[in-house]
Formats: structure tokens, sequence, C-alpha cells
């Protein structure tokens, strides 16, 4: 199961408390003070895990506390800090606050680490109290408790290549055809209700990602169906492929397709016009009108684009798309 968004409370662990105790040992006279301080609380660490690829695991637990520190002890030994709680998160999700209104965090590196909830301090034993005045002070400091905090964590996926287009238009058959991914395919539309990712073997031990993302429908950057949330794991990707079905079951023409897909995905982020794009005729094999596919190409070469026909099912063109991806994915020249 795939989750993209959840709400987890962090707490730090309350620091421990100081100690109280005075020295007793032979042959030493009023030895005086000598409680230790507490250790200090451990910390909650949001850590990018690239093997991560979902938000699954916040799905029923929702409270994660760190470990308390010990109390100090006598002959000013201090307590045992608590454990330290890393929280393991896909590379590419951002943190906000609890409103979801502030960012906090934007997670895109393996390794990279967000402290989300601090440690509190442990308190003072009664050695650090003692003056001339006050020989044998009776009290120490308690622990400061931890910082506890809700987190919203949102996933925008982490890809190359985003594959884009209407429903029902061969993304989920592509990148089964070209990576080890296993989408569900079926012949009717949003078969594909959650994004998948794919790693393409582009040789000489080179490989690249690609995204499926589900489906969009007209409105899709005001939320319909679920636009908003899908359109979103396009914004990290180095470049979009545009799928059109040129088949004869398709109900859009070309020209309307590709406006319609371009119109949203601008509508949602400006930015997105800006990205690297390829037009890709998909379902070649089953067209019974030519002009579909040079219609398409021909706006393809009005918009500058790169532009290839395949057929996921019979493989043509598939290699050729591997090399245009593998271009762009990886920055090498065509």
């Amino acid at each position: 199961m795939f989750l993209d968004e959840v709400s987890i409370t962090v707490a730090g662990g309350d620091g421990g408390a100081g100690c109280v105790a005075f020295r007793r040992e032979k042959y030493v006279a009023k030895g005086g003070p000598a409680g230790g301080d507490g250790g200090a609380g451990g910390s909650v660490w949001l850590v990018g895990d690239p093997s991560e690829n979902t938000l699954l695991r916040y799905r029923f637990r929702k409270e994660y506390r760190a470990e308390k520190g010990r109390p100090g002890e006598g002959s000013r030994r201090t307590g045992r800090g608590g454990e330290d709680l890393l929280l393991p998160i896909p590379t590419g999700t951002q943190v906000f606050d609890e409103d979801g209104t502030r960012l906090l965090a934007d997670i895109t590196e393996p390794g990279q680490r967000f402290l989300a909830a601090g440690g509190g301090r442990g308190g003072k034993g009664n050695a650090h109290f003692a003056n001339s005045v006050r020989q044998t002070p009776r009290f120490a400091q308690p622990g400061e408790p931890g910082e506890i905090r809700t987190l919203r964590l949102v996933l925008k996926l982490m890809a190359d290549i985003g594959l884009v287009g209407f429903p029902n238009a061969g993304k989920s058959t592509l990148i089964s055809r070209i990576s080890a991914a296993k989408p569900e395919i079926a012949d009717y539309p949003f078969t594909t209700l959650v994004p998948h990712l794919g790693v393409v073997d582009a040789g000489e031990f080179r490989s690249f990602v690609v995204a499926d993302i589900p489906g969009l429908i007209e409105g899709a950057h005001q939320g319909r169906g679920l636009g908003d949330r899908f359109l979103r794991h396009v914004e990290r990707c180095r470049a979009l492929a545009i799928l059109v079905d040129v088949s004869s079951a398709a109900e859009r023409d070309p020209e309307t397709t590709v406006e319609g897909l371009e119109r949203e995905l601008e509508a949602y982020n400006p930015e997105l016009a800006r990205r690297g794009r390829l037009l890709v005729a998909t379902k070649i094999d089953a067209m019974d009108d030519p002009d579909r596919l040079e219609a398409l190409e021909a706006i393809a070469r009005r918009r500058d684009l790169p532009f290839v026909a395949i057929s996921a099912v019979s493989g043509q063109g598939l290699d050729t798309l591997r090399h245009i991806f593998a271009a762009q994915a990886l920055g090498e020249e065509e």
C-alpha cells in the first residue's frame, strides 16, 4: 500500500533529575555534597532512507518518544543519557508543522537528518549548589521535559522521469516493460490509484528512476479526482514524458490531449511549464488512423520537443525511448 501523507507526534525524552547525596568515606569528615547531574533525554530525528518509498510505517502508530535520561548518582556520577530515536522516512519527504502551513525541512538526500524533537536537559545535582554560605544543600534540579511536536509528513516522489497522461494512456504498461515495476494493468480508466516507481537499466552500470503518475483529469490542479495529490509527485522529476494515446479507442484528439495536460501542469505549478519534456505516442499497435500520429508529431516539431512513437505491447520504439529517457535523466547528449 502506498501512503504519501501522514501526521505524527514526536517527543524528546525527559532529562534525568539531579541527585542529592553526600560523601561518606572513612577518614573524610564532613565530605560535603556529592550529587551528580541527571542525564539528558534522547532526541527524535527524522532520517532520509532511500530504502523507504512510502510513509506506510506511520499509518497506525502515531506517537514516538525517545528514551528518558537517567537520574544522577552519588560521588558526582552523571546519569546515563537517553538514546536518540531515529525514524526513517523516504527521501523526498517534506516536514511541515501541525497545521501544514510552515515547511520545517525537506529531506532530499540519503542520511539527511532533521531534529524533530529535542531531549530535555538533565537536572544539576546538589554538588553544584554548595558555596561558603550554603555548604550542605539538600536539593537538586529536576530534569527538563523533552520537546513535544506534531508534524505533518508529505512525500513527493524522487524520480528522474515522470510519466504524465490522461487515464488509460498506457503509462502502467510502459513502466512494466522498461523496469521491474509491476503496477496493476487493466482495460479501464483509473486502474492505477497510486504512483509507482521503476528503476530502468541504462547500461554500463547506470540507471534512472521513472515514476508512473496515476491518470489526470480536467481540473486535476483544483483537486478533482485526486489530481492535486498526484501532481505533487511530478514536481521533483527532472523531465516529464507526456503520453498520448493514438489508438482507435482514444477519446481525445492529440492537440486537445497535449493542451489539456500542459494546462493542468502549469495551473498546478508554473515551474512545471519550464521543465524538460518529450511527447510519446502510445498504442501505435492499435492505431487505424495515421493522421493522429502525424498530428502529434507536428505538435512536437512546433514546440521543439523530442518525439517517439511506441507500442508497449509489441516493444516497438522502446529502445529509442529508453535512450531519450537516459539522456534527459542522466544529463547526457542524445
